[in-house]
């Protein structure tokens, strides 16, 4: 049996961004996800790019410097995928003091090199149309820029760039057992799918798996690890859209925590997040009575407009797998920051974990990964993917409007709802997806909303998918969009 030079097992964002930077530097690279592609952590997060303004208050500054880093890089990237938001940030006179979150701001301005966002500015609530939907109490406030995104289509776009470059990518199939054989790694790998099994051997091994890191020590490798993994429980909920316009907000609360509510579609609102301390299966993960308690309190406390438990039209519930290197604490303090642990055998057969984490910094966080597997494959190429766009993001000078208007203007037989999602989810591979086709009809047949057999066959040859649900909730959010019986009858006629 050949063998690889590196087996990562965990298709979220970490593992997808580790494969594409190594096989880009010349390994041979096989991924392993026990499930479909980003359908843990990195699929039920808050949807955001950011520096991580509260992480100040910790003292995060060396984080929040590169997460800013990371931003411009990002939004260089996949212009298509993760787009600039204004964040509107009220003064509660009775938490932070106007003149401390001043401070925080301008180190949020400066902690970072910028070049495509502006500067945070403060704001008469009273005056500004953005505290129209807010109460009457908030008079002053501050707004700055971050970025939204597609965490989902991320993590696809750098599956897409690691295969295009060589790597496996394998979605529903699980590694069940690791055992090092001399100087190399054998895996038993079992499709999840048709229960057909298989091997692999490789000469390194990085664990991606996040929540279910414990278990893969525990029941895959049978290793111990020296670090300390605390899983915290996020929830968030989506509402019909609680106010006009595209600016999100930033909702602080007496127990230190902080609520977005961010858009999410025209007409909807997406609230979050809770930390809440969680044991258990990370797949049974889900929002609890209190936790939706409290998010539609946050909302009470701050807009005009009241929320009601019975509004809301969907949640999702994701476990962080932080790193906890203090053993107490309350959840929200905890680092989002990452560390990495390196198991060798006399210098062979490494095995490096991932613990803790966030999305904005999956980029850098592969370098680390690489530097660290560097005395192991001397033959590697250097960092490479600051400056490399990801599939779909190769648009000229990172101009989303223009491509946008170019992009409709080669279609006008199309619906505009249809291409204004295409642009965003696809970007340039949307002519991919739409080879071929200049009128309706030659996107075959019609599922509701922007649903087409088009965009189904193109996603089951070109990202791996195989369930009509991972179609509905991940790769499309259609679920949000069809109605019940067009997702029944997409279902009955996928099976």
């Amino acid at each position: 049996m050949s063998h690889i030079d590196l087996l990562i097992i965990g298709g979220g964002i970490n593992g997808t961004g580790i494969a594409a930077d190594a096989v880009g530097r010349g390994l041979s690279v096989h991924l392993c996800e026990q499930n479909d592609l980003a359908s843990g952590t990195s699929s039920k997060s808050s949807k955001l790019i950011h520096g991580g303004l509260r992480y100040l208050e910790y003292y995060e500054f060396r984080l929040v410097h590169e997460s800013l880093q990371e931003r411009e890089i990002l939004l260089r990237k996949a212009p298509h995928l993760i787009k600039p938001l204004d964040f509107v940030l009220p003064h509660h006179p009775g938490l932070r003091p106007a003149w401390f979150i001043r401070l925080g701001l301008f180190l949020y301005d400066h902690l970072g090199k910028r070049s495509l966002l502006p500067h945070s500015k403060r704001l008469n609530l009273t005056e500004s149309p953005l505290g129209a939907p807010l109460q009457t109490r908030y008079t002053q406030g501050f707004t700055y820029p971050d970025c939204w995104v597609d965490d989902a289509r991320l993590v696809i776009a750098n599956a897409m760039a690691a295969h295009e470059r060589g790597a496996h990518i394998s979605p529903y199939c699980k590694v069940v057992k690791l055992t090092k054989d001399q100087d190399l790694w054998h895996a038993e790998v079992v499709n999840q799918l048709n229960q057909e099994k298989f091997s692999l051997r490789a000469r390194a091994v990085v664990n991606a798996t996040g929540p279910w890191i414990q278990e893969f020590f525990s029941n895959i490798v049978h290793l111990t690890s020296t670090h300390q993994l605390r899983m915290v429980q996020g929830s968030h909920i989506i509402v019909p859209a609680l106010y006009e316009g595209s600016q999100a907000y930033i909702l602080q609360q007496t127990d230190g925590r902080v609520v977005f509510t961010l858009p999410y579609s025209q007409h909807l609102t997406l609230i979050g997040t809770t930390d809440v301390d969680y044991q258990g299966d990370p797949n049974k993960a889900h929002i609890t009575p209190r936790e939706i308690d409290y998010l539609c309190g946050v909302i009470n406390d701050y807009f005009k407009k009241p929320l009601s438990a019975a509004e809301i039209i969907s949640t999702f519930s994701g476990i962080r797998p932080l790193f906890d290197n203090k053993g107490h604490g309350k959840a929200q303090s905890l680092s989002r920051d990452y560390a990495l642990e390196l198991i060798d055998h006399q210098g062979q057969a490494p095995l490096l974990s991932i613990f803790g984490g966030k999305l904005t910094t999956y980029r850098k966080l592969a370098e680390h990964v690489l530097a660290k597997l560097k005395p192991y494959f001397p033959q590697m190429g250097p960092d490479w993917t600051a400056q490399a766009p990801l599939p779909g993001g190769d648009i000229p000078n990172a101009d989303f409007t223009g491509f946008c208007q170019q992009f409709s203007a080669d279609f006008p037989l199309l619906p505009p709802a249809l291409l204004s999602r295409y642009a965003r989810q696809y970007g340039t591979r949307a002519y991919h997806v739409l080879a071929h086709v200049t009128t309706l009809a030659d996107l075959g047949q019609h599922w509701g909303g922007t649903c087409y057999q088009r965009e189904i066959d193109y996603l089951t040859e070109y990202e791996w998918l195989t369930q009509i649900d991972d179609f509905l909730l991940r790769r499309t959010h259609l679920g949000l969009e069809l109605t019940a019986s067009e997702q029944h009858m997409l279902q009955q006629h996928w099976q």
